[in-house]
């Protein structure tokens, strides 16, 4: 997996080239590059699809604490490193916090916003804590079933049961506290004002439906909003062939 250096960090990434539209895929919590798998291979062929791993996860580690706001510079900063001028920015749940904090820093840089079972402001994080304090404590064979029941729902996880299994714990660390000390940015919505498009599982444990309404009404763009039935937290996963038909249909309106 190629890697670029961007001010100290190693980020590793993914990206199909050419000179199509740009979109930029930001993985969730607990996850990484490989969980938008169907929507590189379902966008590819009409764009250029660029995917990456955030501090902590996958192939880039963390090589200290860090903030939301440091992960959208690392988007933007692996933007620039690509010479991609502009692209839609497209974040689940974690990515889409990332997304929106870059479409604050650089609103020229967003063509558009894909926020896929996200939202703007904080949760309860008793569950959380919880589930990370049995992880760091006992492995996380001792939380896999819960975190795949919550992220993704009934199957076979395994391929993710294998992931999490070579997670190292001080990694985990500063994403759970990067994750869970983030600021509330429901205030600060009618400053974004790029087209967005919102895609939420209707089964979602995590983030609950609600929290699109308030992404729906604080944009301060042209937003639409499409809930995915029966979807699950990670719901581009678990629901692919209706959300990648969303996503392309926003993308063929959002060219300039």
């Amino acid at each position: 997996m190629p890697v670029a250096t961007l001010d100290g960090v190693d980020i590793a990434y993914l990206d199909s080239g050419g000179t199509a539209p740009a979109v930029v895929l930001a993985h969730g919590f607990c996850m990484d590059h490989t969980m938008f798998d169907a929507q590189v291979a379902g966008l590819r062929h009409d764009y250029r699809v660029i995917t990456w791993d955030q501090r902590g996860w996958g192939c880039t580690r963390a090589v200290g604490p860090f903030t939301l706001w440091d992960s959208a510079h690392d988007l933007l900063s692996l933007l620039d490193y690509l010479d991609v001028k502009r692209a839609v920015l497209c974040g689940m749940s974690q990515g889409g916090f990332v997304a929106l904090r870059a479409a604050l820093l650089a609103p020229d840089r967003a063509r558009g916003l894909v926020l896929l079972d996200s939202q703007a402001g904080l949760e309860d994080r008793s569950g959380p804590d919880e589930i990370i304090r049995t992880w760091m404590k006992s492995g996380p064979s001792s939380v896999q079933q819960r975190l795949a029941d919550v992220l993704l729902g009934p199957g076979d996880w395994t391929n993710w049961f294998a992931k999490w299994a070579t997670m190292d714990r001080q990694q985990l660390d500063w994403a759970y506290r990067c994750l869970m000390d983030r600021d509330d940015l429901t205030a600060r919505l009618p400053e974004i004002r790029c087209p967005a498009l919102i895609l939420h599982g209707t089964h979602d444990d995590a983030v609950p439906l609600e929290m699109a309404s308030v992404l729906l009404s604080g944009l301060g763009g042209s937003t639409s909003f499409i809930p995915i039935e029966g979807g699950r937290h990670a719901s581009n996963i678990t629901h692919p062939g209706v959300v990648n038909e969303a996503i392309r249909s926003f993308l063929a309106g959002t060219q300039d």
